[in-house]
Parts: C-alpha cells; sequence; structure tokens
C-alpha cells in the first residue's frame, strides 16, 4: 500500500494549522484528565459556541433547523447536537468516548502499614499493571460527605500541589519477581498509592495508625469529608502532570488519555466549526468504552435513542419508532484510536495493513479480534461514501487493521450504533504506547482527524 504522509501534503498554512489545533487539544487534555472533566468541559466550551441544553430548548417548542442543542448524561458522557432539515432522515453522527484506562479508589481504600498510608485500587481497562509504578501520580474526582455536600477533589495536577506514587520493587531484591511473566510482575493488589508518611502531629495519640491520622485529618481540614465517605466517592488515580510536546521538532504529544481523547477533541472541534447542513449533526462523548460500553453512561445505554425521541415528542406522537427510524437511517463514524506502526515491536503487526505515524487518520473496515469476533465490518458502499468524502476535502488518510490475526485485537462502540440499522465505520488517530499510563500521537495525525470529522459532517 502507498501511504502519504502529512507533513509532506499540507502547505504553510495547514501545517501552521496542525501546531495550533495541537495546542488547543493539549489544553483539552489538561483540563479533562477524567469522564467527569472531560464532559464539563466539553459542555462548558458548547455553551460559549451557542448550544443550549436540551430541556431548556424544548420548553420553547420543537427544535428547528439550526437549533444547538447538548445533552448531560449524568455529568459523565454527553452528546451535541445540530438540528438539520428533517431529523427523520438521519444525522451524521461521530462517536468517540471519553473515558480511558487508569486506576480507582476502592470502597475502602485507606490504611496504615509500616509508617506508610496508602490507597487501594481496582484498575478500570486493560492496563499493563508494571507501568503504573514509579511515576508521578494524582487524583481527580467526587465524594459525597454525610451532609450531602458534592465535593471536588483535584490533588496532583496544579503547580504547587504533591504528587502521589506507587512503589516498585529495588533491582537488588528483584530475583523472584524477574523471573515472573512481565503480566504477572505486579499485580492488581499491589498497586497501592502512597498519600502519607508524616506522624508528627499524632505522636501524642494513643492510635496506632498516627499517619493515617493526620491524613485524615488534612482531608478533613481541606475537603471536609471523613474516612466513611470514601464509601461513597468516585476517585480516579492518573498520571499526574500536563500533555507535553515530543521530540526536537515538537511533532508529537505525549500525554494521558489520547485513547480516545483525541478522537473526542477533533468530534468536539468538527461540529463547533461544521458549515451549515441540511442534515442534523450529532457528536457523541460516551463513558465505559475501555470496559465495554456498559452502565447508563455508556454507549449500550439508551441516552442517544432517548434523546432524540424526546426531539419528536414535542412535535408529534410515535417519538421511539421515529427515534429508531431517525438512527436507522444515520451515519457514523465511530471515533476511536487505532495502532501506528512501531519500529521497536514490528512482530505484532501485518505492515501492508497497518497505520502509519504521520500517515492521517485512519479508517478501519472492522476491528474485533481473530475472526473479526466483536466488529462491526463496514460495508464497501459506506467505505466508498467515506473515501469520496475524505478525498474531496484533501484529508490524508489511510486504512490499518489492529494487529496480526491471531494477535489479539480490540473494540470500539460501532456496533452499538450498528445494530439500529446505521451506517458504521471505524476512523481515527492512530497511536503508539496504547493505554500506556502516557501515550503517544502525532500532531499531524490528531489534526488530521479533525480535518476528517469535519469534512464527513460538512458533506
Amino acid at each position: 500500500m502507498d501511504y502519504k504522509n502529512v507533513w509532506q501534503e499540507v502547505d504553510k498554512n495547514e501545517y501552521d494549522e496542525i501546531f495550533a489545533y495541537s495546542k488547543k487539544y493539549m489544553n483539552f487534555l489538561d483540563k479533562g484528565k477524567t469522564e467527569r472533566l472531560c464532559t464539563k468541559e466539553i459542555i462548558r466550551i458548547a455553551k460559549e459556541k451557542g448550544f443550549v441544553e436540551l430541556k431548556s430548548a424544548l420548553e420553547n417548542g420543537p427544535l428547528k433547523k439550526g437549533d444547538k442543542v447538548y445533552l448531560n448524561n449524568k455529568n459523565k458522557s454527553a452528546v451535541l447536537l445540530v438540528m438539520g432539515k428533517n431529523l427523520l432522515d438521519g444525522m451524521k453522527i461521530v462517536g468517540s468516548h471519553i473515558d480511558s484506562p487508569r486506576l480507582d479508589l476502592k470502597a475502602n481504600p485507606l490504611y496504615e502499614e509500616d509508617n506508610l498510608a496508602l490507597l487501594k485500587t481496582h484498575y478500570y481497562g486493560g492496563v499493563k499493571k508494571y507501568q503504573w509504578t514509579a511515576i508521578p501520580l494524582a487524583i481527580h474526582g467526587i465524594v459525597f460527605n454525610k451532609e450531602g455536600k458534592e465535593i471536588n477533589v483535584s490533588i496532583g495536577d496544579d503547580e504547587d500541589d504533591p504528587v502521589l506514587y506507587i512503589t516498585d520493587l529495588l533491582i537488588h531484591l528483584s530475583k523472584d519477581q524477574m523471573a515472573k511473566k512481565l503480566a504477572e510482575g505486579i499485580s492488581g493488589e499491589q498497586l497501592n498509592v502512597l498519600i502519607g508518611h508524616d506522624s508528627f502531629k499524632g505522636k501524642d495519640s494513643e492510635s496506632d495508625n498516627k499517619v493515617k491520622d493526620n491524613i485524615l485529618k488534612m482531608i478533613k481540614d481541606k475537603y471536609n469529608f471523613e474516612e466513611d465517605d470514601f464509601k461513597v466517592a468516585e476517585l480516579e488515580v492518573v498520571p499526574a502532570g500536563k500533555a507535553k510536546d515530543v521530540g526536537l521538532d515538537r511533532s508529537m504529544i505525549a500525554a494521558h488519555g489520547h485513547d480516545d481523547r483525541v478522537c473526542s477533541f477533533a468530534s468536539l472541534e468538527a461540529i463547533l466549526n461544521a458549515g451549515e447542513n441540511d442534515t442534523t449533526l450529532c457528536s457523541l462523548f460516551a463513558d465505559k468504552e475501555e470496559i465495554g460500553s456498559v452502565g447508563n453512561a455508556g454507549m449500550d445505554s439508551y441516552y442517544l435513542e432517548n434523546m432524540i425521541a424526546s426531539i419528536f415528542a414535542a412535535s408529534g406522537d410515535n417519538a421511539m419508532y421515529k427515534a429508531r427510524v431517525c438512527l436507522s437511517n444515520s451515519k457514523v463514524l465511530s471515533a476511536d484510536v487505532t495502532v501506528a506502526c512501531d519500529p521497536s515491536f514490528p512482530e505484532v503487526l501485518e505492515k501492508k495493513n497497518a497505520c502509519r505515524f504521520g500517515g492521517g487518520v485512519g479508517l478501519a473496515k472492522y476491528t474485533g479480534s481473530r475472526g473479526k469476533g466483536g466488529s462491526n465490518d463496514a460495508n464497501a458502499e459506506f467505505l466508498h461514501e467515506v473515501r469520496n468524502i475524505f478525498n474531496k476535502a484533501d484529508v490524508v488518510w489511510q486504512t490499518g487493521e489492529l494487529g496480526k490475526i491471531d494477535q489479539g485485537g480490540g473494540g470500539t462502540i460501532a456496533f452499538i450504533l450498528a445494530r439500529y440499522g446505521a451506517e458504521v465505520v471505524d476512523c481515527g488517530t492512530a497511536m503508539l504506547s496504547m493505554h500506556a499510563p502516557i501515550e503517544l500521537v502525532s500532531k499531524a495525525d490528531a489534526y488530521m482527524t479533525y480535518k476528517a470529522y469535519k469534512a464527513f459532517l460538512e458533506a
């Protein structure tokens, strides 16, 4: 296959746009370290661009062409929609997810042992557990105290914040550990986050857990919640620090959460900048993709269908039937990342059918694993249509699969939207170190992903 190189295809103006776009994207990453924070930032930006909360908009009667509305689903997923001429004709949808692999605190996380205060965690999504040791970490999330007050917690990402840490075994004593399989070198129960060590303020206490007691006092003083309130909290451990330029040429971005916020931000920018269209435009930002798209904020719930039904209900009967007709007539880019060729690990890829770094947005006819298990498997007619859209808009694009057939694989939200009868194909950014605490994308590919989504919505 002949691959194009984004850097060789763009002119000076578009070259400058790549770096301007990347700066905005990196700012989005810094503000959206969790799915809750992403949802908050997406809605903030959408409101600045004239989007109105769906329920409020419907109080003024049925929606009309050009109306811009958003749905906030449980503060953990969102939908942006720009009304077209006839919703029943279907929508152009770009569907991404905003959750990423991480560590979640357990319900009873805090304990003291050997003069150290630690937090028990449960990893979320597919991770290599050893990658989470010996790096600076942060915590973000919410807690409800006994008075019912929602408390936002953020530790580790502000300039003057302390960070947290998970230890690894010193090399001098690692003979047995090093003999294990890589997947067994660190167990899930060893991913314990160090949060304190100081027992000075509790030295006169009769408690045997002076370090823990000091941490609880600090939590009470700053955040006004107690140990029992951990039981009703959502607290996520993520790598500390901001997104960073990579390379002397600053051509790449290292950050937590590229999967799938690189596609989510591209979808957000695309719908905000798309020109007027007779077709209804929709950008989805789903939660829970990394654990199977389950739960009431995941794509497998009915919040999109219910949203469309509520729009039809404002102007007549048969709302749910019409919502399903609308979805069956829709065309979808399932916006999720794929793997790029890594010269350090060539053995897992079939290079004739793999994406390249800098090769533009990646189009995948199917994902799944091995015998296309769990795949949507887009049809040729829709692929032809998408190819024409991209070529007409001078989008640099490539095709690729997620590794060799028998090597493994992965899935996206594509099959969920396809079950309505919609035309769906996977389309997203090729990246390196996927699911690592810090992942890597090309600025050229991130920008071309945005350009592809915008062209699709405008076509």
